[in-house]
């Protein structure tokens, strides 16, 4: 073109630079300022390498190979194709053929046909979620059934540790699972890097019901055919929601009565069921079935009488009246055939047949409107369901409600019209009377049911068949068509052209004619003569498809008749002035007569379609020539009542090519006119548009788009956009003058965007994308063709587009075209600028990619390209249309991409290199759009904004040069740390944009993935041992390196650079918050996750040596998890919170590899109640702790690192590495082990029998059909009520987390040989084997599967061979816990863990027995651990524990090697003593549920154990767990404090230390009992000897800490004086060590206890103490004995003898034990030698005067008791109880073994005294009593009203024990006769005196009290 279309812009050529000068001007002038504020300077992003140079270097040193392993970098990715469209039907609906249609019509008939344009690309997560995964077995759970005595084969058969090393290496790689994330359930990801792809474009539905009618209106007689036709109405909005569907149902013979009328009838006229389509549903909404019938003389009532009157079941009676009638209705069928009336008609309320349905059959309604607001509500039952009976109560899952209506109604000629039948239904809704009404006996049967997938021979509302066409020939089942109630906002998809025409009512009441019975005829004429009638009006039931012309319904004698009628009528695509309606109305005698008037209505109204509601004149003469030119006011003819309009009727289309809204016509319009060769001045509605102001009206035309209505824009939106973008290209020459529209263009698409994402109405996806535009530009958008010839093909109008230049991809040729390509792609080098030899195929391939290529190059010469000129609309926009375009920047980046991506596609991409694809000015606008983007961002749209630039680039990567794509990204990294946003949002954002690039399809080579050195510099010799230290050299300064996050690593591999920067900062940052932290720091983690389970789940990348360079490119990840580990859930703030550690300068010893509390936690200390999750905190988290579920996926991807990585490079990495980071990373895997623990409570098999699986809440794990997670599962979250699921989800859910547990626990294990292996080139061989050790028992510890164990084991023995006599010597700990693990495996009933701890335990003898102390040590440590088990364990299987000493005895006899020695006979006898232990623990186990039994008995344990401390320390240990399991604290305290006198008698035999305590007398002053504690002697036990008294507690800080605990357990008991009484030991211990810290403690924790005492004063319950008698033979050692039972503070005797006697019952049987319930001294001569006895009697303790002067509190009274007393009642003639005189009462004092309390709740009483009181006794201590009572009362403080009534009540009045006055009469009425007793009688005389002081008193407090509450 001569003049280029830019000239009108040229001047805004050159501001792009400036725009972008002035953007990023002001943010760098702003830079300094913000930078140091913030962050690290790290954190600027580097200069990126040149991509492509790069590639060519690397091409030159021959690293092709792997390039081509991941399909090389393809030319683009973005592949342009056409996608056939689905069509419903079996052919697409479109115009008739052989006419020329209008440019409108044209186009949206082509845009409803042509292919979809779609833009294929792929993401990481599509490439690697494959679903032809292999399945898991369980092999790893294959629990081999061993023989009981199976050996470890080879245990000693080995020439070298290598050999063992190796050996053990190979068994450990056998059968691994490849894919490490195919075992971890996937993270909850936020959809963050995932484009949703919208929904295909296709026609709308409601919700579908299919409705059939049989048997239908079975009324009692049947003389006549009828018809009918149902369609829904909607009462609350007033409206007809569905066209008509007409049947019947008539026999052959009354459809016989019709064969003259019916000359053919069409199979789609037979139709008994059609398919409603709802909206939205309501409880409103009603099926309206009418009945008509032929026309015949009489009113509709008069005609309906017979079926009133008359009844099948009388037919003998009224035989002759039926025929009469039938004849007659035959003669009328003959005559008035044609006519019908209308008979009845009956509604059901359609949502409560359906309403079920609907809570089933969701349906897209959603998505039409976005409204998303579907009821689906159980709608209320009404009372006019009494019309609609059902015949079943349906029930859901059949669902076939066969649905009976009783109730038709006979109609009524008055009341035809749809506001009378919205009248009835109203009523009926309000009441179930039905006035005014008829009803005809008889009923209509319909089937109401959702619409299933496919319905054979179902017809479109235009006839088509729709798929899949029956092959038999069923019923036809019609489509009705809906007229939503409200908008439904879908765009057109298909061609639609109809027209309903609704006759309302005809007005001759004035007129005097005898024109009563008046139907009217309809045609559809295309001109004036009579043949002009088409057949386009659809016809009804039994009948030819299309008709020319229709009747409507005849009211019998009716002058104003309203009629219901709906004709349908198919509208021809183009229509001309001569198109018209013609009505002419017909008065039908039913004699032989009829007379006609007439009237027509134009279809045009100046070129618009006429719709609405009209009311037409009628004409008396003859049509007048050319009348259809005219509109019915014009003609001079005689017209009916001058003129008047009588006739009423409304026009209604259904159309997609009718826009119906003034403004898109116009637009349309003016549109088109530019196209064509089009001839001024042109027609706009009313107005004529010369060509001089044509230009202004077309940009009005464009301006005012957005003010058409909502609905109309959106049914046309794929036109409208399509003209707009046309627009923005085509210069226009307008009256000579090159127009630019473009601009104008622009700013309308913008506002049209806008409209439409603020409309309330339209759905939105996750990303706030308006979903009709997406899938605009994902399926519609194409380039606009500029030059737009009309090719006419012989499909009468259909457009053929020259759009073979994208390759079209149908069904049948996507596969071979796509392996062309890879072909194609495969053949050419790494770099695509290089064009590779050109071969058949390829020139193929080229072929089917495009073939008018060369044409189009020489059209863009001349036109500019479309992306470039929407790339400087988006730079030069202004203002409010700038704001928007930022606002919705999505749309317009994903249309820039689409028109580049098929321009890409129309060049030669070999000829054009991809540096040049582009021009220069083009990328100078993209740049300038990002830079003023990111500097436009406002918070609340940032985040779109944010992720919409993320996917530009993504997509630009595919299609431009990617050396400037990450100049860009460069460009916005900088950008965004210069703007002065908080650090966190930063970093957000920064996240999520990087997460998007990164899901990038090729992002590996995009990171030059293969340019890493993915294993170790080659060292002098493979072997390790062979290396020595002095390898540490310049090589090896590059291995560290590569594990650090440089400079140079951020420049190669550039976006992973900048994700591990941002990650990096994430975890470093200063918590700002919580929340916003934590957010963070699982974004962070969670995309760097996402991408390494991407990469190991791609099916590209399944070769080892590609993960190995993989995972080399993620090395610098591992070094910032190693610094992380403070962070990390699992760990205690104790594991140095120094934030980060780990310089080679820092003090090695400063770092202990797993902290202190940590390891007491592993070695199994008894109080940790945290000893099974060793590495939870004591004290709490940091502030900046992760959470657990982002801990466990950040050390997934360290576990992935280092499965995958090189692993001699990994190994070299450990041997360099500072001893404190060394220990950090032994940290790490300890950590590793507690997080994947396995913890399902499911599948037997893979529990060991005595580790509990425990509950957990970290995650869940969902059922796998190939057990391995998948992302397409929705919700992974466990709920720890599980149960919904079935046993096989649960057993596969636990093969599937066992294996991750077995997996990453092997994945340690193998780092941990490593850094074994790599120990002799390093000098610190003690600390670090140490270490190992430490994770490798942690790893005993938690539940593991056989497969680990035998590794793992494995792995101990090889290192008891290698380091025996250092582990033995200087971990002298860690072993005695390395035994306890070992022989608690040795009692595992699976037979292989067994087989492996017995080998293991060997060798753990046969290495110590090298040095005598070693191995006496060694044995120790194995009895102790044995006694600990059994002690704590419940489930000890003693029957496999002697199984294995047997394996173990049978090893020393076959080790041939020590015959010689005193081994053999060692072992032996550690095993009898061993077995001898688990004889008193057999016992033990019968008393399981008798706890008092059970502490007995390990009693007897421990004081077996008197001359072996160790031992006895652990079962007092035993004994203390017991009880604190049991919530007896004070107990578990006592226990406690036994060993803690024991450890001080041996220590003070050691060291003579002033502040220590002398043995166990220091004790005595918390419990007297301790004493026992005192060694008998020296010479009994030297504790100089090896092995004794080696434990970890016999040392002064072992004294605190059983102390400290024992404090603790005296608190909790409420024993608060107790705990002073502890603390004077430690004190003294803390002062001499200075330990200022620990003092503060305690005496903060003395502070608290002497504040519980003030506090609760008298209100601590102690124990209450019981009686306890056995007596019978049955009971065995028990018989006769007495013990005192201490029971829980307020026990009743009820509660103990029902829990005795409940036991024993169980024990013996029933009707063994009887409860004594007395306490009179048993006779066992009375006694039932075949009976049990128990007898219970409540005790109290017992104290003598001198006693009381000591025991003043409350707590002295309760402690420390020995003597018990209880009282029984007697009277000399034997009965209990008696008169007051002759009351005596015998007290029994009971003393016991031992004091309460005591490390057991019962002790045997060893004495029992008794002595008698007689009746005065007995009244002056109830007298003694009483007055203590009062006392009580009334020396409170506070008195209590309430409390000092009763209490005085008590006192005074006569009670049931007899009162004090009865006394008084009774004892001091005379003066004794005997002299004995004056002494008794002065003394009750003397208590009466102080009762009665007291009480006097107590009467005032009492007044005083109650004057005070008034």
């Amino acid at each position: 073109h001569p003049l280029h279309p830019r000239l009108p812009l040229s001047h805004l050529r050159h501001s792009s630079a400036e725009i972008r000068k002035h953007f990023s001007g002001t943010s760098h002038g702003s830079l300094p300022h913000h930078r140091h504020s913030h962050s690290p300077q790290s954190y600027e992003a580097v200069e990126p390498v040149d991509l492509d140079e790069f590639l060519m270097s690397q091409l030159r040193s021959g690293d092709a190979e792997l390039m081509q392993e991941l399909g090389e970098f393809p030319d683009d990715d973005l592949e342009v194709e056409l996608v056939e469209r689905e069509c419903r039907t079996i052919r697409p609906s479109v115009p008739e053929e052989g006419v020329e249609l209008d440019p409108h019509v044209r186009d949206c008939v082509q845009s409803y046909t042509q292919p979809w344009l779609v833009e294929k690309s792929l993401s990481l997560a599509e490439l690697c979620d494959d679903t032809t995964r292999t399945t898991l077995t369980c092999s790893d759970f294959n629990l081999r059934a061993l023989q009981p005595d199976r050996r470890v084969e080879n245990l000693l058969r080995f020439s070298s540790p290598e050999e063992l090393d190796r050996f053990n290496l190979e068994a450990r790689n056998s059968n691994r699972y490849g894919e490490l994330f195919g075992l971890y359930p996937p993270i909850d990801e936020d959809a963050v890097a995932i484009r949703p792809i919208p929904d295909c474009p296709k026609e709308h539905f409601g919700q579908r019901i299919l409705v059939k009618c049989f048997s239908f209106y079975r009324f009692d007689i049947e003389i006549e055919p009828l018809f009918a036709t149902m369609a829904l109405y909607d009462l609350k909005e007033k409206k007809k929601i569905s066209e008509n569907f007409h049947f019947d149902i008539n026999s052959d013979q009354m459809k016989g009565f019709l064969r003259v009328h019916t000359p053919r009838t069409d199979a789609s006229t037979l139709a008994r069921s059609a398919v409603f389509s709802i909206s939205y549903p309501s409880p409103d909404i009603y099926l309206v079935i009418k009945i008509e019938k032929v026309l015949q003389q009489g009113e509709i009532g008069d005609c309906a009488e017979p079926y009133m009157v008359l009844k099948e079941s009388d037919a003998a009676k009224n035989r002759e009246k039926l025929e009469k009638l039938r004849n007659q209705a035959e003669g009328f069928c003959q005559r008035l055939g044609r006519y019908r009336m209308p008979f009845a008609f009956a509604t059901v309320n359609i949502m409560s047949a359906i309403n079920s349905t609907l809570e089933r059959d969701t349906s897209d309604t959603d998505s039409i409107n976005g409204k998303g607001t579907m009821e689906k509500k159980g709608l209320p039952r009404r009372n006019s369901d009494r019309f609609s009976v059902m015949e079943d109560n349906y029930i859901l899952s059949g669902f076939k409600p066969a649905l009976t209506v009783y109730c038709v109604c006979r109609q009524e000629g008055e009341r035809l019209s749809d506001e009378d039948l919205f009248k009835f239904l109203a009523e009926i809704k309000r009441s179930s009377n039905q006035r005014r009404v008829k009803i005809i006996p008889g009923y209509l049967k319909l089937e109401v049911s959702p619409v299933p997938e496919m319905v054979p021979g179902c017809l479109s509302p235009e006839l088509i068949p729709v798929k899949p066409v029956s092959e038999k020939n069923p019923r036809a089942v019609k489509e009705v068509l809906e007229f939503p109630s409200s908008e439904v906002y879908v765009p057109h998809n298909i061609y639609r052209n109809l027209l309903y025409v609704y006759p309302l009512r005809l007005n001759l009441t004035n007129r005097l004619t005898s024109a009563r019975n008046i139907t009217v005829k309809i045609q559809f004429m295309s001109g004036e003569d009579p043949s002009c009638a088409m057949p386009v009006i659809f016809g009804k039931s039994s009948g030819p498809e299309f008709l020319q012309e229709v009747y409507t319904p005849v009211t019998y004698h009716n002058r104003s008749p309203d009629f219901y009628d709906e004709i349908k009528i198919r509208l021809p695509a183009r229509l001309t002035e001569k198109h018209h309606l013609l009505l002419t109305f017909y008065h039908i005698s039913c004699q032989q007569k009829q007379n006609q008037t007439g009237s027509w209505l134009p279809m045009l109204n100046n070129d618009r379609l006429q719709t609405g509601q009209q009311c037409l004149p009628i004409i008396l003469d003859k049509l007048p020539v050319n009348y259809s030119l005219h509109s019915p006011e014009v003609p001079p003819v005689k017209w009916m009542e001058n003129h008047k309009g009588l006739f009423n009727l409304e026009l209604q289309a259904v159309s997609s090519v009718q826009t119906q809204d003034s403004h898109l016509e116009r637009f349309f319009t003016l549109c088109h006119a530019l196209e064509g060769k089009t001839t001024f001045p042109i027609r706009v509605r009313d107005e004529k548009i010369s060509e001089n102001m044509f230009e202004h009206e077309l940009k009005l035309s464009i301006i005012s788009l957005s003010s058409s209505g909502l609905e109309p824009l959106v049914l046309f939106l794929h036109q409208v956009l399509d003209k707009l973008f046309r627009l923005i290209m085509q210069p226009m020459v307008i009256a000579g003058q090159t127009a630019n529209l473009a601009q104008i263009a622009f700013e309308s698409v913008v506002s049209v965007v806008n409209s439409l994402h603020n409309s309330q109405e339209l759905a939105k996806d996750h990303q706030g994308r308006n979903c009709l535009l997406a899938t605009y530009l994902y399926f519609v958008f194409r380039l606009p063709d500029t030059q737009h010839e009309i090719h006419t093909t012989g499909t009468g109008g259909l457009m053929a587009h020259p759009e073979s230049r994208y390759s079209t991809l149908t069904r049948a040729t996507a596969n071979t075209v796509g392996f062309m390509l890879l072909q194609s792609r495969i053949r050419s080098t790494s770099n695509p600028d290089i064009p590779a030899p050109q071969s058949p195929e390829d020139t193929e391939v080229t072929n089917i990619l495009g073939k008018s290529c060369a044409s189009w190059a020489r059209n863009s010469a001349l036109y500019d390209l479309f992306h470039e000129e929407l790339a400087l609309q988006m730079v030069v926009s202004t203002g409010v249309c700038r704001e928007n375009v930022y606002k919705y920047a999505w749309f317009f980046f994903e249309l820039l991409v689409k028109s580049m991506s098929q321009h890409v596609s129309q060049l030669d991409k070999k000829a054009v290199p991809r540096r040049n694809r582009f021009s220069d000015r083009f990328k100078d606008d993209i740049t300038t759009i990002m830079c003023v983007f990111i500097c436009l961002q406002e918070l609340e749209q940032a985040e779109k904004v944010n992720i919409s630039l993320a996917f530009f680039l993504y997509d630009l990567m595919s299609l431009m040069d990617r050396g400037f794509v990450f100049q860009l990204v460069k460009n916005y990294c900088n950008q965004m740390a210069a703007k002065s946003v908080n650090m966190s949002t930063l970093i957000s954002m920064r996240l999520e944009f990087l997460r998007v690039l990164c899901s990038h399809e090729h992002y590996l080579n995009l990171s030059l993935f293969f340019s890493s050195p993915a294993s170790a510099p080659a060292s002098p010799s493979p072997s390790t041992s062979s290396q020595t230290s002095s390898s540490c050299s310049f090589q090896d300064h590059k291995i560290t390196a590569m594990f650090d996050l440089s400079q140079d690593f951020k420049q190669r591999h550039y976006l992973t650079g900048l994700l591990l920067t941002e990650l990096s900062t994430a975890l470093d940052m200063e918590s700002e918050g919580s929340v916003t932290f934590n957010v963070l720091q699982q974004k962070a983690i969670s995309a760097t996750y996402s991408l390494l389970c991407a990469h190991d789940l791609d099916q590209r990348c399944a070769r080892p040596e590609v993960k190995a360079k993989i995972a080399a490119l993620y090395l610098p990840l591992v070094g910032i998890i190693i610094d992380s580990i403070n962070y990390l859930d699992f760990t205690g703030t104790a594991l140095h919170n120094k934030g980060k550690s780990g310089g080679p300068e820092e003090d090695p010893d400063s770092i202990t590899p797993i902290n202190q509390s940590v390891a007491m936690a592993i070695a199994g200390n008894p109080f940790n109640t945290l000893a099974r999750n060793a590495l939870v905190s004591m004290t709490g988290k940091t502030t900046n702790m992760l959470t657990a579920e982002t801990s466990r996926n950040l050390l997934m991807c360290f576990l992935w690192i280092i499965k995958n990585a090189d692993q001699n490079l990994v190994q070299r990495w450990t041997v360099d590495m500072p001893l404190s980071q060394l220990s950090r990373l032994l940290e790490l895997l300890t950590i590793c082990i507690s997080c994947f623990e396995y913890r399902v409570k499911t599948l037997q098999s893979l529990q060991h029998h005595s580790v509990t699986f425990k509950n957990c809440n970290d995650r869940t794990l969902g059922q796998r059909e190939n057990l391995r997670w998948r992302k397409d599962l929705t919700q992974w979250r466990q709920t720890n009520d599980r149960q919904d699921k079935s046993k096989a989800e649960l057993d596969q859910e636990a093969i599937i987390s066992g294996n991750l547990a077995t997996e990453t626990n092997l994945i340690v294990l193998d780092l941990l040989e490593m850094i074994v292996q790599a120990v002799p080139l390093a000098d610190c061989k003690d600390n670090v084997v140490g270490g190992v050790l430490k994770v490798l028992l942690h790893s005993l510890t938690c539940n593991q599967s056989t497969t680990f164990l035998s590794h793992c084991f494995s792995t101990l023995r090889a290192l008891i061979v290698k380091f025996g006599d250092l582990l033995f010597e200087e971990e002298a700990e860690q072993c005695a816990d390395l035994c306890q693990k070992v022989l608690h495996y040795c009692s595992s009933c699976v037979d292989g863990n067994r087989s492996q701890a017995c080998a293991t335990l060997y060798l753990i003898m046969r290495y110590s027995y090298s040095s005598a102390s070693n191995f006496s040590r060694v044995k120790m440590q194995v009895t102790m651990s044995l006694a600990s088990l059994v002690g704590k364990s419940s489930d000890i299987h003693e029957e496999y524990l002697r199984r294995s000493f047997r394996t173990i005895l049978l090893y020393a006899e076959e080790d041939t090697e020590m015959q010689s020695t005193q081994l053999p006979s060692q072992v032996d006898e550690l095993l009898r003593n061993l077995n001898s232990i688990l004889s008193d623990t057999v016992k033990m186990k019968e008393f399981q549920k008798d706890p008092e039994m059970l502490m007995d008995l390990m009693y007897r344990i421990a004081k077996g154990y008197q001359t072996s401390p160790d031992l006895r320390l652990t079962w007092l240990q035993n004994m203390a767990e017991k009880h604190n399991s049991r919530k007896c604290f004070t107990e578990s305290a006592m226990c406690l404090v036994h060993a803690a006198a024991l450890v001080a008698e041996y220590l003070s035999m050691l060291e003579d230390h002033k502040y220590l305590p002398v043995g166990s007398v220091t004790f005595q002053s918390i419990s007297p009992n301790v004493l026992e504690e005192s060694a008998v002697s020296d010479d009994i036990l030297s504790p100089d000897e090896d092995g004794v008294c080696s434990g970890r507690y016999f040392t002064e800080n072992g004294l605190v800490g059983l102390l400290e605990q024992a404090a603790e357990l005296f608190s909790n008991g409420g024993l608060y004086e107790a705990v002073n009484e502890v603390y004077k030991v430690i004190v003294p211990i803390l002062e001499a060590h200075r330990d200022f810290r620990r003092l503060a403690s305690t005496h903060d924790k003395l502070q608290r206890a002497f504040e519980n005492i003030i506090q609760k004063g008298h209100k601590r319950m102690f124990g209450t103490y019981f009686r306890v008698g056995f007596y019978g033979s049955k009971f065995g050692d028990l018989d006769e004995q007495e013990f005192i039972y201490k029971e829980p503070g307020i026990t009743h005797l009820p509660e103990i003898s029902h829990r005795l006697e409940n036991f024993y019952s169980q024990c013996f049987g029933d009707g063994v034990l009887e409860m004594i319930k007395d306490s009179t001294p048993v006779d066992r001569k009375k006694l039932n030698l075949n009976k049990a006895y128990i007898q219970i009697t409540f005790v109290e303790p017992y104290f003598d005067d001198y006693e009381m002067k000591d025991r003043l509190t409350n707590f002295e009274k309760n402690f420390n008791l020995r003597r018990f007393m209880y009282t029984t009642p007697f009277t000399k003639s034997g009965r209990p109880r008696g008169e007051l005189s002759e009351q005596y009462k015998r007290k029994t004092i009971l003393t016991t073994m031992h004091a309460f309390p005591y490390i057991k709740t019962r002790i045997n009483v060893i004495q029992k005294e008794e002595f008698d009181l007689t009746p005065i006794e007995v009244a002056i201590e109830d007298m003694q009593k009483k007055t203590r009572e009062l006392a009580e009362a009334t020396h409170r403080e506070k008195p209590d009203a309430v409390m000092l009534q009763m209490v005085l009540q008590g006192s005074v009045t006569a009670t049931v024990n007899q009162g004090p006055l009865e006394v008084a009469q009774v004892f001091l009425n005379e003066i004794p006769a005997d002299p004995k007793l004056f002494r008794h009688h002065n003394k009750l005389r003397l208590c009466f005196k102080e009762f009665i002081l007291r009480d006097s008193f107590k009467r005032n407090s009492l007044r005083r009290t109650q004057d005070e509450n008034s």
